[in-house]
C-alpha cells in the first residue's frame, strides 16, 4: 500500500470513536453552528468565483492515472479540443485525470477550474489551474453543486468510486430534472462496458428499478473527437454556441 495511506486506519478508527463519544448539548450546539457557517462559506466562495466564468464541461476521472498513461493523454487531448471548440473546463483539481484535462484546457490558455477537495493525499491542486478559479472544499456535498450548477456538459474517463459518484449524481439529477439534461459522455468503451451491462440487465431488464428512456441520458465513446462531437452536436441541436 503507498505510503500517503499509511495513516488511513489510524483516522477511520479516530473517526469511529469520534462519532459514539457522547457530548453535551452546549458542545454540540457550538460544534454543529462553526459546521454551518463553514458550509455557508463554501457555498459562497463556490458562486462568487463561479458565477462568471461561462459555459464549462467538467472532466472527471481517477487520481491515480499517471502521466503516461493512455487514459491521462486522453483526457488532456479532450480538455484540449473543449477549449478550442469554445468551453471551458471543470476538474475535481487533483492529480491523474483531473491534472491530464487542467493541462489540456492550460495548453489552449481556456479557462481551467479546479473544485479541489481537502483529503489527506491530496494537499493541494494541480499547477495547471489557473490561479484565481481554484476553490479548497472541505465538503464534497458542497463541491458536487459546484459540478453540477456550473457545468454544460460531463465528460467521464476511468476512474474509482470517487469518479462513480460524480457520475450518478448528475445521472440522478438529469434523471429527475433537477438540473438540464446536459450531456454525459463516458470514455472508454472496454472501461465502461461491464458497468452498462450490469444497468441495462440487472437494474432495467431484472428488478425495473430505471426506465428503459434512462439509458438514454449517456452517451459511449472511445476517442476525444467522439467525445467533443456528443457535446457539440447536442447544443447544436438547440442553436447555442458556447463561446459568448
Amino acid at each position: 500500500m503507498s505510503s500517503r495511506f499509511d495513516n488511513f486506519e489510524e483516522k477511520r478508527e479516530e473517526k469511529i470513536r469520534k462519532a459514539f463519544k457522547e457530548r453535551d448539548w452546549n458542545e454540540i450546539k457550538s460544534t454543529d453552528s462553526w459546521v454551518i457557517f463553514k458550509v455557508i462559506s463554501e457555498f459562497v466562495e463556490g458562486f462568487e468565483k463561479l458565477a462568471k466564468i461561462g459555459p464549462c464541461v467538467s472532466v472527471f476521472g481517477s487520481a491515480r492515472t499517471s502521466p503516461e498513461h493512455p487514459h491521462y493523454i486522453m483526457a488532456e487531448e479532450i480538455s484540449a479540443k473543449l477549449v478550442r471548440h469554445g468551453y471551458g473546463v471543470i476538474t475535481g483539481g487533483g492529480p491523474g485525470i483531473m491534472e491530464a484535462a487542467n493541462k489540456g484546457a492550460n495548453s489552449e490558455n481556456g479557462k481551467s477550474v479546479g473544485l479541489c477537495i481537502k483529503l489527506p493525499f491530496e494537499a493541494k491542486g494541480n499547477i495547471y489551474i489557473d490561479p484565481d478559479k481554484m476553490i479548497m472544499f472541505d465538503y464534497f456535498f458542497v463541491r458536487k453543486v459546484m459540478f453540477t450548477k456550473y457545468s454544460r456538459g460531463f465528460v467521464v474517463l476511468p476512474g474509482g468510486f470517487g469518479t462513480l459518484d460524480e457520475l450518478f449524481e448528475a445521472l440522478t439529477l438529469i434523471q429527475t430534472i433537477k438540473i438540464g439534461r446536459f450531456p454525459i459522455v463516458l470514455v472508454g468503451r472496454e472501461f465502461w462496458g461491464g458497468l452498462i451491462d450490469w444497468i441495462k440487465m440487472t437494474l432495467l431488464e431484472k428488478y425495473h428499478y430505471i426506465n428503459k428512456e434512462d439509458l438514454d441520458l449517456f452517451f459511449l465513446v472511445d476517442d476525444a473527437s467522439e467525445a467533443v462531437k456528443v457535446i457539440d452536436d447536442f447544443y447544436n441541436k438547440y442553436i447555442l454556441t458556447p463561446n459568448y
